[in-house]
């Protein structure tokens, strides 16, 4: 009998990847659609970084690498940690994998047993249920609408968690809302989460660096809730990096010491190439951040002012990261032709088969009524598809 297991019948297809395959097959046909449906930085890798992976050919960086990553890349970890972050930690403390995606999966299945339930703040990646059900806990999900910005209360977490808790996956600034907390917004959920000594916290920071509000805030910075956390953060989005595949952990020594023993087991250590390249983001100069964060900023603006102009989008105004996920109910109940819209993934295939805009269902990530668009690409893009929107939405009757 052919059947795969129960665990991969569970899990569910990422809705993200899905949209933009859907989307390659239909360019692939000859249709000219705008792709906001995957968060990529449109930009090329800086020059310099892509120096230091061919020097790194060139001396022949070619064999198998430590679990954990190499070590001078490690340092340069904890340098970034220190410098930027204002956070102290070792080299051992640590754990370089194939993206931050592997090492949030890797923490969850190190640190989450069957039953336990994890905390996520909803809208939230789409990931995140997925690797919880993967690791047999309970994902509880606590929604935060855009009329709160998208971020949770401190009295929300307080009422999910239960003696069974045993981690919250905590994103800011956040995929899919771009929204950022503050210092005082993080210190009340600090404060929550020190009355509770058995809960770990997962602070996926890859977004830190596409931050809009001049201050850049990790809950690690508060010293009663410290040694629970795992910072989590990559070359992926601020370097313009995403097919080098390279993401990292920070944490408590024994957290670092499971991480590594469970990768060890399944993909070892990730590409040395990419590593050494890694190695000169962290280290090299920072101004092609700043710049890529500038124009990110201003087509942030650009999104809000053209997508406010579109009748019945609730939209709130992202912070940070590349995406706007405006609220679009009013158009449930519309017809265009036969067709009904029904939900928010009638919607999303909608503007993609007759708008030829291709966005993400906000369903896919906790957020019935949503549809998430990355203003990763062009001014020209986001004006183009901008305009399919309007006008697609405005063909329903």
């Amino acid at each position: 009998m052919n059947e795969v297991s129960q665990r991969i019948k569970a899990l569910a297809v990422s809705a993200t990847l899905a949209m933009s395959q859907k989307s390659q097959e239909l360019k692939a046909q000859g249709v000219d659609v705008i792709n906001m449906s995957v968060g990529e930085p449109d930009f090329f890798t800086p020059e310099h970084i892509k120096e230091a992976a061919k020097k790194a050919v060139d001396e022949n960086f070619s064999f198998y690498t430590p679990v954990p990553g190499y070590l001078s890349l490690r340092k340069a970890i904890c340098a970034k940690l220190k410098n930027e972050n204002n956070l102290d930690f070792a080299p051992e403390q640590i754990v370089v994998g194939n993206g931050a995606k592997q090492e949030l999966c890797n923490v969850v299945l190190a640190l989450v047993n069957p039953g336990d339930e994890v905390v996520i703040p909803t809208p939230a990646w789409v990931s995140y249920v997925e690797m919880v059900k993967l690791a047999e806990g309970k994902p509880v999900e606590v929604f935060a609408s855009h009329e709160q910005d998208f971020k949770i209360t401190a009295k929300q977490l307080e009422d999910a968690i239960t003696p069974k808790t045993s981690l919250i996956m905590l994103c800011s600034p956040s995929n899919p809302t771009g929204a950022v907390y503050t210092r005082d917004e993080l210190r009340a959920l600090a404060d929550v989460l020190a009355r509770h000594p058995k809960v770990m916290i997962l602070a996926d920071e890859i977004y830190e660096h596409i931050n809009y509000t001049g201050e850049i805030n990790s809950i690690a910075q508060f010293e009663d809730v410290r040694e629970r956390c795992i910072i989590i953060n990559g070359v992926s989005k601020a370097y313009a990096m995403t097919g080098w595949r390279i993401g990292f952990m920070a944490g408590p020594l024994w957290v670092a010491k499971a991480v590594s023993k469970l990768q060890g087991q399944y993909t070892s250590g990730c590409s040395s190439i990419a590593q050494k390249a890694a190695e000169a983001a962290f280290a090299g100069p920072q101004d092609c951040v700043e710049q890529m964060r500038q124009a990110f900023e201003r087509r942030r603006d650009l999104i809000i002012s053209l997508m406010s102009e579109i009748p019945g989008l609730k939209i709130s105004k992202p912070e940070g990261a590349f995406y706007v996920l405006p609220e679009v109910s009013a158009y449930f109940g519309k017809k265009y032709g036969d067709k009904v819209i029904e939900n928010d993934l009638d919607l999303a295939m909608y503007l993609l088969e007759v708008g030829h805009v291709s966005g993400v269902a906000g369903s896919a990530f906790c957020a019935p009524g949503y549809v998430r668009f990355s203003y990763a690409t062009s001014d020209e893009n986001i004006r183009t598809a901008v305009a399919r929107i309007k006008e697609a939405l405005a063909a329903l009757k």
